[in-house]
């Protein structure tokens, strides 16, 4: 066990862990270790878990059994969900909701992490009339601003068009630049080939296989790894 993690500054442990919704088992994992010290890709096939994964190690949902537990412990971790809901105000209303969470958080904060994500000339504009991309740019800035250790991003990049999924990126480089490690599902390859460091493929509620991202694209070593590539790269 110790060789496993001394590879790991920082690490979530998985023992026994089961989740299951309506009797129906969504994830199964008996043990897995995976890193936090680094941008980790969650990848595999619709319905496989990949979501319910991230919800499981922010804390959002509990297993039926079994434990997940963060080195280092008490963690601060922020889940951005693909769709997430924005209240009816403005754009600089709706990003300045965390400070109901953590009243530290100032004015100033605030101003510079609308810079950064640039959407500071848009503070006015109410936040149901923004782009999808605008809107994902505000989820971010959110978790920005509550400096979290970890970030959980889902599908941070779905249905944006090119130059928004690269500036979207540009954020999640950011966090990681920032002393704050993320984890994010994606069906763009190409995608976790350009940002992610360590890769998890999970298929039908398991994670099959992990590792570095370069010899998990060059030889993945499960049957299932490989037809899930040959698969999502006929698609592209």
């Amino acid at each position: 066990m110790a060789n496993m993690t001394d590879q790991f500054e920082q690490y979530i442990e998985f023992k026994d862990v089961i989740v299951k919704s309506n009797g129906r088992i969504i994830l199964n994992i008996p043990h897995a270790i995976i890193p936090t010290d680094r941008i980790c890709a969650c990848i595999g096939p619709n319905g496989a878990g990949k979501t319910t994964l991230l919800k499981l190690i922010d804390g959002l949902i509990s297993p039926e059994v079994g434990t997940v537990t963060h080195f280092p412990l008490a963690i601060r971790s922020s889940l951005v969900l693909h769709h997430t809901p924005m209240i009816k105000a403005s754009t600089l209303t709706n990003i300045s909701m965390v400070q109901d969470a953590d009243s530290t958080i100032s004015a100033a904060d605030i101003q510079m992490v609308m810079e950064k994500i640039g959407l500071e000339h848009l503070a006015r504009t109410p936040a149901h009339k923004l782009s999808a991309g605008e809107r994902q740019k505000l989820c971010l800035g959110r978790a920005m601003l509550q400096k979290p250790k970890l970030v959980l991003l889902d599908e941070p990049t779905a249905n944006l068009d090119p130059n928004t999924t690269e500036q979207v990126e540009e954020i999640i480089r950011q966090f990681n630049r920032q002393s704050s490690n993320v984890i994010f599902t994606s069906h763009q390859l190409a995608q976790v080939q350009r940002l992610a460091e360590y890769i998890l493929f999970i298929d039908q509620g398991e994670i099959k296989e992990k590792g570095p991202v370069g010899p998990f694209f060059s030889n993945p070593q499960t049957s299932a790894a490989k037809r899930y590539l040959h698969q999502e790269l006929l698609a592209d």
